[in-house]
């Protein structure tokens, strides 16, 4: 008997993420049930070592719930895109992709929207100023060599 590690075989298909996260979308109400459970455990625990443990792992399944969702929103983004340049196609104009730079300034864009929605982009804005700064100086020559 042959061990085989489906990653890695042919056997088990090509990897679609879209297809992947239908097949296992029930797995979403199992964590969010399984957050609200730490939640409640977080609430009623007294153990401030048990306390510490019970906030680190609701903090990574956050930071989890988070990226999954900023991975969603990435290909949703690129689906679109993918599209139009098939409405294009249709059309008969030529195609035309965008460069890596390009969909960086398109996220930055989106990103400064969002901030601007819920009203944080001001902090950001400091923030981003403020390690410039420290940057800016790091890069400045020190009083000693003067």
């Amino acid at each position: 008997q042959v061990q085989r590690d489906p990653r890695f075989d042919d056997l088990s298909g090509e990897y679609k993420p879209e297809i992947f996260m239908k097949t296992y979308s029930f797995l979403d109400n199992i964590k969010k049930q399984e957050k609200e459970m730490v939640q409640k455990q977080l609430k009623k625990c007294r153990n401030v070592e048990q306390k510490e443990k019970l906030q680190r792992l609701l903090n990574r399944m956050t930071q989890q719930e988070q990226a999954q969702k900023k991975q969603q929103k990435l290909r949703e983004r690129e689906l679109s895109l993918k599209r139009q340049q098939r409405e294009l196609a249709k059309q008969g104009k030529k195609p035309f992709f965008l460069k890596r730079s390009e969909k960086r300034k398109l996220e930055l864009a989106e990103k400064y929207a969002e901030l601007k929605r819920s009203g944080k982009l001001e902090s950001f804005l400091n923030k981003k100023r403020k390690r410039n700064a420290i940057k800016d100086k790091r890069h400045l020559p020190s009083q000693k060599n003067l």
